[in-house]
């Protein structure tokens, strides 16, 4: 399964030249690892397609409007979890120390609840442990696939294929109670800016500062998909 993590995790980056030079392979990653059912593959295949032909400035501007300018689609875990509450701050730190102590090195601007990031730590452990981490946020991935679907965007796919590999079913009250939090379009300037709006920040140990906030808006412009086979681009 350590192949089919990193390329969804590269398939949830911010595109780039070397992302889309790389996205017919990581099509073909996905084909030979055969863990992805067949419906799901088909919409994968699209996703890769279009990666690989698309407008390159179209496609980053999408990715910007979907993940980084929407917070309901954002690809930081625990703002889905925790929000702005000082919980999130001490769930970064063992999140990091958790991938310090297996040996993944983060740089100092990343966030370790980055979901490209935490693809790509998992495809490092054991299969058995793999399986469990994914299906503790599959209500996560099955609220991001609902919204994407209602948005008709390809991406879709790419959270249906973490539920599928999670082996896991979402639990329903969890995912209906991330359903009813806001979901603004992203060209409503008002509504993105209210979902947007920051929380009173509680200062003290754990606590998750305004900083922390701004940096989880734009990192997914900032990281680069994880090595893969041959010409997939390389993580800095």
């Amino acid at each position: 399964m350590s192949k089919t993590l990193k390329a969804l995790s590269a398939l949830l980056t911010y595109p780039t030249q070397e992302l889309q030079d790389a996205a017919p392979e990581i099509g073909v990653v996905l084909a030979e690892d055969a863990l992805i059912p067949a419906a799901a593959w088909r919409q994968l295949s699209k996703l890769t397609t279009e990666l690989a032909t698309g407008d390159l400035y179209d496609l980053q501007e999408r990715y910007v409007l979907l993940f980084d300018r929407t917070r309901s689609l954002s690809l930081h875990l625990f703002e889905h979890v925790h929000g702005e509450s000082r919980d999130r701050g001490q769930a970064m730190i063992d999140l990091k120390a958790q991938y310090e102590r297996n040996g993944l090195a983060m740089t100092e601007a990343e966030l370790p609840d980055f979901l490209p990031l935490f693809l790509e730590y998992l495809s490092t452990r054991p299969l058995a442990e793999s399986c469990e981490s994914l299906g503790q946020p599959a209500h996560i991935f099955a609220a991001l696939a609902e919204r994407l679907r209602k948005r008709h965007s390809l991406y879709e796919a790419v959270f249906r294929a973490l539920i599928v590999l999670a082996n896991a079913k979402p639990a329903e009250d969890a995912v209906s109670a991330l359903m009813q939090t806001p979901d603004p379009d992203a060209s409503d300037f008002a509504a993105l800016d209210a979902a947007w709006e920051d929380e009173p920040v509680t200062f003290g140990p754990g606590a998750a500062g305004c900083k922390d906030s701004l940096i989880a808006r734009v990192r997914g412009a900032l990281r680069p998909a994880p090595d893969m086979p041959r010409n997939i681009p390389p993580r800095a």
